[in-house]
């Protein structure tokens, strides 16, 4: 990490506004490919997923009651992503085939419970290596009816070749001790995934939501934030809605998406993509992160650690614990009778 600060990298990033190819996750990989393809032909070293864009948000969990809900939780489980598995795989090849680093959101499956599904953000080194699994600490509102939350494991900073790198997802941009535990490790580029939320409350701009949560760890941080947002294609509206005209109209709700580029100041630092499909790029240079933080350092001498302190329990939660190794299951012989002799069956 002190020799990456040493050099401080300038680069351009990518931030990717699009939509999966709803609940098939091996056209949205592709797409994802596609996508990562085209940012870096444009020079783009650093590229961003939207949350979850393996292979899509559910939608349902919010237009229907849970046990209407219920048979699309066995969809997603069924078009969910493993880890390891071909379609990380297919990812970690692109980002090394093109030398770019990639933090892109899927739906994870737990290897121990079919009842458990992950919100996920990868992050690939552009060697192709996988740096970084980050599991949402805690699944928003009724997003809890599909994914359980993650550990304190994966609120890691990430050596990478555009600098010190962290991601939240979603509505994590809002936990202050979170993004706090990122920037106490010397993170410098931050990585936001979000999707499109029409579906809020009437009163709520997500895509003022996303800019107000961007500006403000970008500015509290003093570094830059790359926030990738999905979009709502006509075929999700049509797989989720159906024909009920309240919900495709629900859908439908404008500013309900952004994507961007913050820089230490808070402010953007190019024009941000508001709704529509695309790719919003500029340039950073981690230089500029100096001089603001004279001013304020929050994890430096801005702050009175002797006053405040943050404890962080970091241990990977798992659903059991061995004192020791499980003891292998006994053989069967050929009639099936676990540990019996020939002589005893």
């Amino acid at each position: 990490m002190r020799e990456q600060l040493e050099r401080l990298p300038r680069f351009k990033a990518a931030a990717v506004q699009s939509s999966p190819v709803f609940l098939d996750p091996a056209a949205t990989v592709d797409k994802a490919v596609a996508l990562l393809a085209e940012a870096a032909s444009h020079g783009a070293e650093l590229v961003v997923f939207p949350e979850v864009f393996i292979p899509g948000y559910p939608y349902w969990n919010w237009t229907m009651n849970p046990v209407q809900g219920s048979p699309w939780f066995e969809r997603l489980w069924r078009a969910s992503v493993d880890i390891p598995g071909p379609h990380v795989d297919a990812l970690r090849a692109a980002a090394r085939r093109h030398g770019v680093v990639v933090v892109i959101g899927v739906n994870e499956r737990s290897p121990q419970s079919l009842g458990v599904l992950y919100n996920t953000l990868l992050i690939i080194g552009s060697d192709g290596e996988l740096l970084g699994v980050h599991r949402k600490l805690v699944p928003t509102w009724a997003e809890k009816l599909t994914w359980t939350g993650g550990d304190g494991s994966s609120l890691k900073v990430h050596s990478t070749s555009v600098g010190p790198l962290g991601a939240l997802a979603c509505g994590e941009n809002t936990n202050t001790l979170a993004r706090f535990t990122l920037l106490a490790q010397g993170e410098l580029v931050h990585a936001a995934g979000y999707i499109a939320l029409p579906v809020a409350p009437e009163d709520y701009d997500m895509a003022d939501a996303i800019a107000v949560r961007t500006a403000a760890h970008s500015f509290e941080g003093k570094l830059f934030s790359v926030v990738a947002c999905s979009t709502i294609s006509p075929e999700i509206v049509d797989t989720v809605a159906g024909d009920d005209e309240d919900v495709r109209r629900m859908l439908a709700r404008p500013r309900s998406a952004l994507s961007g580029i913050f820089g230490p100041d808070g402010r953007p630092v190019t024009e941000p993509l508001v709704d529509d499909e695309g790719i919003v790029y500029a340039d950073i240079d981690l230089a500029k992160c100096i001089q603001p933080k004279q001013m304020h350092d929050i994890v430096g001498h801005y702050n009175r650690f002797d006053v405040f302190r943050l404890h962080v329990d970091n241990t990977p939660r798992t659903p059991v614990t061995f004192t020791t190794d499980p003891v292998p299951p006994l053989p069967s012989d050929e009639t099936g009778t676990a540990g019996a002799t020939k002589e005893e069956s």
